[in-house]
């Protein structure tokens, strides 16, 4: 007879063991027996089996067992259900399927679906299978049936008489016996039984056999797949017993190697990637702690590829991976890992749609990590998706979910870096709010206090350095500190709070000058170290912030020590500033006040008016102070600061020698007897000064220890008269509103060039200052193009006067385009300033060396008109410092009656230059066109002297000098006209106090050419002679051509004087429109570098 065996259905363990498949056996008669082939059994708990042959038999019994080995196989399996069937029963059912059911096997009656038909008689017996007749298959046996029963009955006897058989089997099957791997297998699942039932404490010895088992069984061994989920349940109930990390972490990597070898359909596939195997590994998984090592990294990868697309633990994956990833980054600062974490932190987010109550941590945690690639690399559009991120995940957390505390965290967070990028209040005022509302979410005791409390006080911290409100200093180091008492030693974030709290504590020191606190931000600021990596990118930060600490004690204390002497103290404090500017700490516009006040009392200390230029100069590192401190004032935002400190620096020599030719006036009104001893002081150190210099050094040393007394005197009588109230800045350095009424006719432009930024000041009529960054141009591009210029000219000074200066002009259009477009732009836009208005050019450092004034485009607009240059749109001036202009305006109020001398040398002493010939000619002319109403003096020849030409601007309002001048760039005040018989220095004319002086027209060479040791300093001849007292001064950048000057000078007076012939009036404030329309007018007979030498200085 053939028999068909085609599917069992409702297939189920007894035991509720996963079967390595599923078989047939047939008794054919004592003790001969049929088995089929072993069937995996699917997930549905079906199974198939292909067509077999059985013998001719009368009556069939059947059995349905489960074999736990699909390759060699020990004992019979596990018996499912039996039965009994007579021939005629089968064949009854013809050659049509039919199921035949068994007896009920955990509630479920099995089934076998067969088909029987009489093919042939058949005398052969030989197809039945021989008995198997082992002793340890018969254990095996006993030990499955026992086991059954245990799980049928809950009896424990059971299961230990099934420990007992399983035991024996394995004691019998050495090492090397092809059944070892059952043997062990079928003992550590009873053993396991038995764990569960806590009648066995040690699951260790479990796992090993586990281990042993699938050691025996490698890759390509047909068991290899159900060993390792034998494995990974032993190691999941013991993660769940003891909470070892180690155990989940390998039951990943074995579930990863498991399910690419479970087939699709089959029980095993289902039962290993169900809820109670890899889901309960991957969720356990992602509850580990971040790890950021490269095994942690590694594991989380395996964990996400437990997740294919569409599996419900995917986003979750996705997050901790990225976690990971990020976490590596903050250790490591690779911007690969960074970039890895948002494309994984995007697809999380785009796994759930808009509006998705499980949407809103993934959010977040995109937008942390949005945030911090803003930190590393400044995409402004990171920022700005982080905090719209952040507020969806806010919207989601409605008032009272659980964790709204963490989004409004987030979203402060995010706010708070777009304050430290655009420095909008409120932003920081929003983010402050948001902290509060996180912590009163977290009161004391609640697990996440710590966060909010940290993030609190960095807001409030950040806001005290905008605003400087004392309060929030004081709340924030208090937050700072209750945080810090809430993080464990080993927390990842605590170096943080300790850095910041260093911080704070050094600002609270600049208040308060309390070394304990800064003492104490040194401390704080070493225990962050120490919790950091060798290679954690926040080790840079701590460093930073430890230098900030010795900076904020050692400089400022080093600096104003009061034993040492100033040169030490002016070093420190020169390197202080030098430090605050790499390590942008607060301290940099204190360190440079300190320079300057230091210079001050260490100049002051000189007794001559050279000697104080050698002091200053002393210092090459300080050339650029000025500026420097300007550019950190500017960069900070704090622009009348950065206006007072330019002043404060490079004006020190011109403000330190106009000290004793003070004003005073309303100082007589409200105390004649103080006015008087200062102004009596005041002229013994002048005199003093005078009288330095001898060659003696024995009576050096007495002048110097002289003058120091008078210093001393004339210091304390300033200190006296400061302790008026309505003299309270008597002397001091000038305030940004003392400094504007130097643009009372119009606009000062300060141009500061620092090697750290290049920009402009705008100081106008009324109301603040304005801002003019000039991002294009460096300190480097200024200098060479302050060589260029000198080049330029030096070439165009050998060309015919119609030849083309196109060197020249190609400069100036640099100098229009980079430098004084900008400018023009914010006064025709933002200061809305009328054409042909009045504007003071004050540049520093390498402006200085630049025809600012000449600034063209040289080009053609659409319409063929031409674009107008500088000089067509506004009357320029320059003024060596704001202060000086301030001074001249104030000393106009006196009227008196005009004078005018013309002084002239063209024929000087063999050795002291050339003859000019045309100095004569030129003087005649001038006297000409003065208006007969004034006085009129001319000296030249041999009485033009040194003596004559002091007694001269002595005596007269208004001068016009044609000589030969020289600037001395090795010491400026040597610099000096040529006169027939000695030099009239420029000490010589700072030596006299001539208030009545109006105008001086400097018709010699290089008369307003600056310093270059101390380029800040603008010491040359026509600044002295506006310190002396010349209101409006007209001099020459470089070597003037006297045979072309004479054109200028013509149309200069002409223009001056115009409207004076009939009034007699002559009006020195008209000079700067005169030299505008002057040079205008002489376009065709002068050359381009003739015409841009003469600029006017003054009011």
């Amino acid at each position: 007879m053939l028999s068909a065996v085609i599917r069992g259905k409702n297939v189920r363990v007894p035991s509720r063991r996963i079967p390595a498949g599923i078989y047939v056996s047939i008794d054919v008669d004592s003790p001969r027996c049929w088995k089929s082939a072993i069937s995996v059994l699917s997930c549905d708990q079906s199974v198939v089996w292909g067509d077999t042959i059985i013998t001719y038999i009368t009556c069939l019994i059947s059995r349905d067992r489960a074999s736990y080995e699909l390759g060699r196989m020990l004992g019979s399996g596990e018996v499912i259900a039996k039965l009994q069937v007579s021939l005629d029963e089968l064949l009854d059912h013809g050659d049509e399927p039919f199921d035949i059911s068994f007896l009920s096997v955990r509630g479920v009656r099995p089934s076998l679906t067969l088909r029987a038909a009489v093919e042939h008689t058949c005398d052969n017996q030989n197809s039945a299978l021989p008995p198997v007749d082992c002793k340890i298959a018969r254990d095996t046996d006993t030990g499955h049936a026992r086991f059954a029963k245990f799980i049928t009955y809950k009896r424990v006897p059971h299961l230990k008489v099934a420990v007992q058989h399983f035991q024996l089997v394995l004691d019998q099957c050495q090492v090397s016996h092809p059944d070892r791997a059952t043997a062990l297998t079928n003992l550590a699942y009873a053993r396991l039984q038995e764990y569960i039932c806590k009648d066995l404490q040690d699951i260790d010895i479990i796992t090993s056999l586990f281990r042993d088992a699938l050691a025996s069984r490698p890759q390509l061994h047909p068991d290899h797949p159900l060993s390792l989920y034998n494995l990974t349940e032993a190691l999941i109930w013991r993660h769940k017993k003891k909470s070892t990390a180690a155990d989940i972490r390998e039951a990943a990597q074995l579930y990863h190697e498991l399910l690419p070898l479970c087939s699709e359909g089959t029980y095993l596939c289902s039962i290993a990637a169900g809820a109670d195997g890899v889901d309960y590994v991957i969720e356990e998984c992602n509850k580990l702690p971040i790890d950021a090592s490269d095994e942690g990294i590694q594991l989380r990868k395996v964990v996400l590829e437990l997740c294919p697309l569409g599996h419900r633990l995917r986003p979750r994956s996705l997050d901790a991976l990225a976690l990971a990833i990020e976490a590596r980054f903050d250790q490591h600062g690779s911007i690969d890992d960074l970039d890895k974490s948002i494309r994984l932190g995007r697809e999380a987010v785009s796994l759930f749609p808009v509006g998705h109550a499980d949407r809103d941590g993934y959010l977040n945690n995109l937008a942390i990590s949005l945030v911090s690639r803003f930190d590393h690399q400044g995409i402004p559009n990171d920022l700005n998706e982080a905090i719209s991120l952040h507020e969806e995940a806010l919207r989601l957390r409605s008032v009272g979910h659980e964790y709204r505390d963490s989004s409004l965290d987030g979203l402060g967070g995010a706010l708070v870096t777009r304050f430290y990028e655009h420095g909008n209040i409120d932003d920081i005022n929003r983010a402050t709010s948001l902290y509060r509302e996180a912590l009163t979410l977290c009161p004391p005791g609640h697990p996440r206090r710590g966060t909010p409390l940290g993030n609190l006080a960095l807001a409030l911290d950040t806001r005290y350095g905008n605003l400087h409100v004392r309060e929030d200093l004081d709340e924030a180091i208090d937050r700072y500190r209750e945080c810090l008492q809430l993080l464990r030693l080993d927390h990842p974030e605590r170096h943080v709070t300790l850095r910041n709290l260093s911080s704070a504590l050094c600002s609270h020191f600049m208040q308060t000058q309390e070394n304990g606190n800064v003492e104490e931000a040194i401390t704080l600021c070493q225990q962050s170290l120490t919790t950091l990596s060798s290679l954690h990118p926040d080790r840079h930060f701590s460093y930073m912030q430890l230098q900030v600490a010795y900076l904020s004690q050692n400089f400022r204390l080093a600096s104003r020590h009061p034993t040492q002497g100033f040169l030490q103290r002016i070093k420190e404090a020169i390197e202080w500033a030098h430090q605050a500017e790499v390590y942008q700490h607060e301290s940099a516009l204190e360190a440079y006040q300190t320079c300057f006040e230091l210079f001050d009392s260490h100049v002051m200390t000189r007794s001559s008016i050279i000697s104080r230029r050698e002091a200053a100069t002393a210092f090459g590192s300080a050339r650029s102070l000025s500026v420097d401190a300007a550019s950190c004032a500017i960069r900070r935002d704090n622009l009348r600061q950065a206006a007072e400190l330019v002043e404060q620096g490079r004006g020190q020599q011109w403000s330190l020698a106009s000290r004793l030719r003070t004003p005073l006036e309303d100082l007589n009104s409200a105390s004649p007897q103080l006015a008087q001893k200062f102004v009596e002081l005041s002229k013994l150190l002048s005199d003093a000064q005078g009288s330095a210099g001898s060659a003696d050094p024995a009576a050096a040393d007495r002048v110097a220890t002289e003058y120091r007394t008078l210093t001393r005197q004339w210091e304390a009588a300033v200190a006296e008269i400061r302790n008026f109230r309505a003299f309270s800045r008597f002397l001091l350095p000038p305030s940004y509103e003392d400094l504007q009424a130097a643009a009372r006719q119009g606009p000062v432009i300060i141009l500061v060039a620092s090697q750290y930024s290049c920009s402009a000041i705008i100081v106008p009529t009324s109301g603040g200052p304005h801002n003019v960054p000039l991002p294009s141009v460096t300190l480097a591009d200024l200098i060479n193009l302050k060589n260029r210029f000198t080049k330029a000219i030096r070439r165009a000074s050998v060309l015919g006067p119609k030849v083309p200066r196109n060197d020249l002009i190609v400069l100036l259009r640099t100098v229009w385009d980079e430098i004084m477009l900008p400018i023009v732009n914010v006064l025709q836009h933002d200061l809305k300033l009328q054409f042909h208005s009045r504007i003071w050019l004050c540049p520093a450092a390498a402006f200085t060396s630049i025809p600012l004034h000449a600034a063209h485009p040289f080009r053609t607009n659409a319409d063929r008109s031409k674009e107008p240059c500088l000089e067509d749109l506004y009357i320029c001036s320059y003024t060596p410092t704001l202060s000086a202009l301030v001074r001249s305006r104030q000393m106009m109020k006196k009227q008196v009656t005009p004078s005018f001398a013309t002084i002239g040398q063209g024929k000087p002493d063999a050795g002291k230059g050339k003859a000019l010939l045309a100095v004569d000619s030129e003087l005649e002319l001038v006297h000409k066109l003065v208006p007969a109403t004034a006085n009129r003096t001319t000296i030249s020849g041999d009485a033009a002297t040194r003596a004559g030409a002091l007694k001269a601007l002595e005596e007269n309002t208004w001068v016009h000098l044609a000589c030969h001048g020289k600037q001395d760039r090795t010491q400026p005040y040597n610099s000096h006209f040529v006169m027939k018989d000695e030099h009239l220095t420029l000490l010589d004319i700072m030596g006299r106090d001539i208030p009545h002086a109006e105008f001086a027209f400097l018709s010699a060479c290089h008369t307003a050419v600056g310093d270059e040791e101390t380029p800040d300093e603008v010491i040359h001849l026509a600044a002295g002679l506006q310190f002396s007292g010349f209101k409006s001064v007209v001099g020459t950048l470089w070597e003037v051509d006297d045979a072309v000057a004479k054109f200028v000078v013509e149309a200069f007076y002409e223009n001056l004087f115009k409207d004076s012939k009939d009034s007699g009036v002559m009006d020195c404030t008209k000079a700067a429109w005169a030299l505008n329309r002057a040079t205008h007018a002489v376009k065709t007979k002068v050359p381009l570098e003739q015409r841009m030498v003469f600029v006017h200085i003054g009011v």
